[in-house]
């Protein structure tokens, strides 16, 4: 399985290509090679976590031309990141980093246009591709992908949602996502960043430890000034769940305890008494609903969630004291001021151009 494939200079040699990498051996296999081959002079680098197959054995043997960074636990996502992204920091002069999963399919020319953005344009600081699903299925590999589709948004009450995916429902992709535009937020699948940008705003914030971090990354840099865009013109392949499955008790815990951290690390003073209390209503229909189909597990992640995101709302306040919000809902480019929720599931518009247009922020 030796590669021959070396990283040539080229327009990205200022890129670090950073992939994360815990138990995903089959991923590197199978997509690594892709990346070294479309990499356009750009730093590959991975970092295992801790892992407890041979995956950092197989970065050794077979991808010398990768730098590997080995840590002695399994940090997270965030943590992970962030200690890979700060011993580049002190070793290298990177100006942009490139945040990747493992189980990302890069196409020829990914890269530069992202890049490309960036130069042209000081003020964002992160910019994602179009998402779609990897599948051996062609019908498949047109439909966007969960993990950041045609771009990330947010509603009024903060739930996330993409252009190109509303909950469960997928679109085909017809290229109608294909402009440059900026959004509320971009996926942490595949995210280009500013390096100033990045440690300015200290990285990822680790108590999420996973799901919805890189949101509140966004969140952050659109209140510190910064700006963050979807660059349609630019497509990579994701297989989604490839390290934890979709329908999972500890991932609706950490996605109802981060979703909760999010709106009240991020929203300002004004809004926040509202959209928590909505938030919490709403926490607990989804409960309920879980409840009744006999996700019994599922229910009671919701309740811990909420159990530990009372017990340590000191921790979030003073997260929230750190980067304070300053854009209000109306301000805040990617912002959809009706409810997704509602829009969903009370009446049925299962596609992003069936939502009221009106009520989208210009962008």
């Amino acid at each position: 399985m030796a590669s021959d494939t070396t990283a040539a200079p080229g327009p990205c040699a200022d890129v670090a290509v950073v992939i994360l990498n815990w138990n995903g051996r089959r991923w590197l296999e199978q997509f690594l090679p892709t990346v070294l081959a479309h990499a356009d002079g750009a730093t590959v680098v991975v970092t295992d976590n801790a892992s407890t197959d041979d995956s950092a054995a197989l970065v050794t043997r077979f991808f010398p031309q990768v730098r590997l960074i080995q840590n002695a636990h399994n940090l997270g996502f965030c943590e992970g990141y962030n200690q890979a992204l700060e011993e580049l920091h002190a070793t290298a002069s990177f100006r942009y980093y490139v945040l990747l999963n493992s189980d990302v399919e890069v196409t020829p020319g990914w890269l530069p246009p992202l890049r490309a953005l960036l130069e042209q344009q000081p003020k964002v600081a992160a910019v994602q591709p179009k998402i779609r699903q990897y599948s051996s299925d062609a019908a498949t590999r047109q439909q966007f992908e969960y993990a950041g589709a045609g771009g990330g948004y947010l509603d009024r009450l903060g739930y996330p949602f993409c252009r190109g995916r509303l909950f469960d429902t997928l679109e085909t992709d017809r290229g109608q996502y294909d402009d440059l535009r900026p959004v509320a937020w971009a996926t942490g699948a595949c995210l280009l960043v500013r390096a100033t940008a990045w440690h300015a705003m200290s990285g990822l914030d680790t108590a999420y430890f996973a799901h919805m971090e890189e949101i509140d990354l966004c969140w952050r840099l659109w209140n510190a000034g910064h700006e963050v865009w979807y660059h349609g013109g630019s497509t990579v392949f994701h297989v989604g769940g490839g390290t934890l499955a979709k329908s999972n008790p500890h991932k609706t815990y950490l996605n109802f305890r981060n979703g909760l951290a999010l709106v009240y690390k991020n929203s300002p003073s004004a809004e926040l008494p509202g959209v928590l209390v909505q938030r919490f209503l709403l926490d607990w229909v989804a409960a309920l609903r879980l409840l009744t189909q006999g996700q019994v597990a599922d229910c009671r992640a919701v309740l811990r969630a909420h159990w530990y995101f009372v017990r340590h709302v000191r921790q979030w306040r003073q997260r929230r004291q750190q980067f304070p919000p300053r854009l209000r809902i109306d301000e805040r480019p990617g912002v959809y001021r009706g409810s997704l929720v509602w829009a969903y599931f009370a009446k049925g518009k299962r596609a992003f151009p069936a939502l009221t247009r009106k009520l989208f922020n210009k962008t």
